[in-house]
């Protein structure tokens, strides 16, 4: 398979469809990102890199950065972590309260926000810099050193954080948070805030392609059997209230953020991170997830 060809391909015949959407401003700073800009980044299992456009340019990842912080404790508080945090689709907005109300303060996956402050706040319990350790994972899942936090997106996203705020007072009435709300939301905030380049980001996604084991760290970070509830994970609920549809066109395991950016694993062979900043209604990015439906056609096959 020529990897290079293909992504060369589809990022033609996307810019060629000059799709169009709107990047995210109720984040100030990441309203301000060249909108045109447009990366795709593919690793294979023996390490090589294959990339196209705008690949090694940094990007704010937002939720994305959910995979790796779920995968810092997922071994860490076993079953004890489920009784939190549920596995099942939303269906709705991923900052809904509502949802949260109505299901007692458990929330409905690790990637909704609820979810992700659930797992922000076992990380905090676990350790004791927990921001520090979180870039020091991905760097060592990566290879390298390439995690850096945008201090503006950060300060931007705290400025403008009353939703995130609202869902950690809900989940400590419901007795589902046990650290200082004001350190949680610092450490979220942070983590949301990380910048890396499709490269990078496809590299830090490696281990969910390979049973677990990453080729840049050297070492195994999951069994093969969390690597897959992992990806099981991403399939069902890594895109919002989209996910099933996301599921259907392109069939890979994947989350997206609001920063435009996407990354996905086809089990076996590739990690893959496209980034496009202009997002659709749901608050994915257009042109990352017509660049991956057309991948998987084109590749004709995905995990179905």
């Amino acid at each position: 398979m020529d990897y290079q060809q293909l992504i060369e391909e589809v990022y033609h015949q996307v810019q060629e469809e000059n799709l169009k959407g709107k990047v995210a401003d109720y984040i100030p700073e990441i309203a301000t990102v060249d909108p045109n800009q447009f990366g795709i980044a593919l690793i294979d299992l023996k390490g090589n890199v294959y990339g196209v456009g705008d690949h090694n340019v940094p990007f704010s990842i937002q939720s994305i950065s959910k995979v790796h912080t779920l995968t810092m404790v997922f071994n860490v508080f076993n079953s004890k972590l489920w009784s939190r945090v549920n596995v099942e689709p939303s269906g709705d907005p991923f900052n809904s309260i509502a949802q949260l109300e109505y299901e007692k303060g458990i929330p409905r996956n690790p990637f909704i926000n609820a979810g992700a402050l659930v797992i922000t706040d076992a990380l905090c319990s676990k350790f004791e810099s927990p921001v520090d350790q979180i870039i020091e994972f991905i760097n060592e899942l990566v290879g390298d050193t390439c995690v850096k936090i945008n201090t503006h997106v950060k300060k931007s996203e705290l400025n403008h954080g009353e939703r995130n705020t609202a869902l950690a007072y809900f989940l400590k009435s419901f007795k589902n948070f046990n650290n200082p709300i004001d350190q949680v939301l610092e450490v979220y905030f942070s983590h949301c805030a990380m910048e890396m380049s499709c490269v990078d980001l496809a590299k830090s996604f490696s281990y969910l392609a390979n049973n677990g084991y990453s080729i840049f760290a050297n070492r195994q970070i999951l069994s093969e059997s969390s690597a897959r509830r992992i990806n099981a994970l991403m399939l069902t609920c890594g895109f919002y209230d989209e996910a099933g549809e996301f599921a259907y066109k392109v069939g890979l395991p994947g989350k997206s953020g609001v920063g435009g950016g996407v990354a996905a694993v086809m089990p076996h062979k590739f990690s893959i991170a496209v980034w496009s900043p202009e997002l659709n209604e749901k608050g994915n990015s257009v042109k990352s997830i017509r660049a991956l439906e057309l991948l998987t056609d084109k590749l004709a096959f995905s995990l179905f």
